[in-house]
């Protein structure tokens, strides 16, 4: 069954907006600290009575606040997982998970389930001060799930855990997706956990609902600056709308990139939703930049340029080893003073020195126009920002 909100509220904090988690999908809060996804997830639950908001679940209104229906936590079905786990500590993990039934079945349900999370009899029968952090989170999922809830919450479930437990954790839950076809929303701060497990992102800022989609359609298309700085849209630069290129197919629109006589004009993908002189934000994700070359002395190329391409001679500043990647900045020499940032991986790296000049090749068509966010704030549900 589907997971439908809408929520509209001013106090006690600002949330906004709406989203759509359907049966068996992974859907990730992201954004800031102060951004309000617990709170989101808090609704869900039944947690926290909004002010305004439409919150249904399949056939089932769990919060109408125009016809005065809220259904209370403990009517609803919703598996919930704490970030600290929330166990009972002088209860075993089998009674933790036992909790929340009834009959006399109820042990049985409950080592069924702490045997499909991973935990060994003896473990069971631990309390949770027994139990590592992450045979404590085991328990807490094992929890949640033992009642066959029609919606599974997670609010930061791993971040209380090291990285090697972190990553079994993401295993398990992707065994489980399997054969769970409910709802599920994953609030989260580290983006690339968002992008590892979600289906979709649900960018938020300030209590308001930004942009649902996949992780790769946001950071090829955010619908404003504000989402391209959350999702950590490292290439972005402002310019000017100077709109339609005359004798060109409709399409195409010029945007100006700098002033004086180191400023460009770029033809990049045009959808007529921006005035013409309206300055704007313009993004590139990383698959639209490519090094050409390895110097400006005509070296044999890495790769070939693309058809609707810019090339700019840059300087690598900055050479950065981060694991398995290397980071490079590039400072522009060819157009207006900007830096470029660049990941790599593999032999591509072996000749490149600080301070080397290189060829960049921008993909134009990868060009993403948005509208300069105005003030701090950001853009109200059905008031936001066109993305172009």
């Amino acid at each position: 069954m589907t997971l439908e909100l809408a929520i509209d509220q001013g106090e006690p904090m600002r949330l906004a907006g709406s989203l759509r988690c359907e049966p068996g999908q992974l859907v990730a809060l992201v954004g800031p600290s102060g951004a309000g996804k617990t709170s989101l997830l808090r609704a869900v639950a039944g947690l926290m009575r909004p002010q305004s908001a439409h919150i249904r679940c399949g056939d089932s209104v769990w919060c109408d606040s125009a016809a005065g229906v809220f259904v209370p936590p403990q009517s609803r079905r919703v598996g919930l997982v704490f970030q600290d786990y929330a166990l009972m500590p002088h209860m075993s993990a089998l009674h933790n998970v036992a909790l929340p039934l009834r009959g006399p079945q109820r042990l049985a349900q409950a080592q069924s389930m702490l045997q499909r999370v991973g935990l060994t009899r003896e473990q069971m029968l631990r309390r949770p001060a027994g139990l590592s952090g992450g045979q404590q989170q085991r328990v807490a999922l094992a929890r949640a799930l033992v009642r066959e809830p029609q919606v599974l919450l997670l609010d930061e479930p791993f971040s209380a855990v090291d990285q090697m437990t972190r990553q079994q954790l993401y295993g398990l839950l992707a065994e489980l997706r399997e054969d769970i076809a409910v709802p599920m929303l994953l609030v989260t701060h580290d983006l690339h956990e968002a992008r590892l497990l979600a289906d979709e992102l649900v960018v938020m800022a300030e209590g308001v609902v930004l942009q649902q989609g996949r992780a790769d359609a946001i950071h090829r298309t955010p619908r404003n600056a504000r989402v391209a700085d959350i999702v950590g849209l490292a290439n972005r630069f402002d310019g000017v709308w100077e709109g339609p290129v005359a004798g060109s197919p409709a399409g195409t629109g010029w945007l100006r990139w700098g002033s004086g006589p180191d400023g460009l004009r770029l033809p990049v993908r045009d959808k007529g939703r921006i005035d013409v002189g309206q300055r704007v934000s313009w993004v590139v994700p990383g698959e639209g930049l490519q090094l050409c070359g390895l110097d400006t002395t005509g070296a044999e190329s890495l790769v070939k340029p693309p058809k609707n391409g810019l090339e700019l001679i840059v300087r690598l500043s900055e050479l950065r080893h981060l694991g398995e990647v290397w980071l490079l900045h590039l400072r522009c020499e060819s157009g207006p003073s900007a830096v470029f940032r660049l990941m790599l991986t593999g032999p591509q790296v072996l000749p490149l020195q600080t301070g080397q000049s290189l060829r960049l090749c921008l993909d134009l068509d990868m060009v993403h126009i948005m509208p300069v966010r105005t003030g701090a704030g950001t853009a109200l549900p059905g008031q936001a920002e066109p993305a172009h």
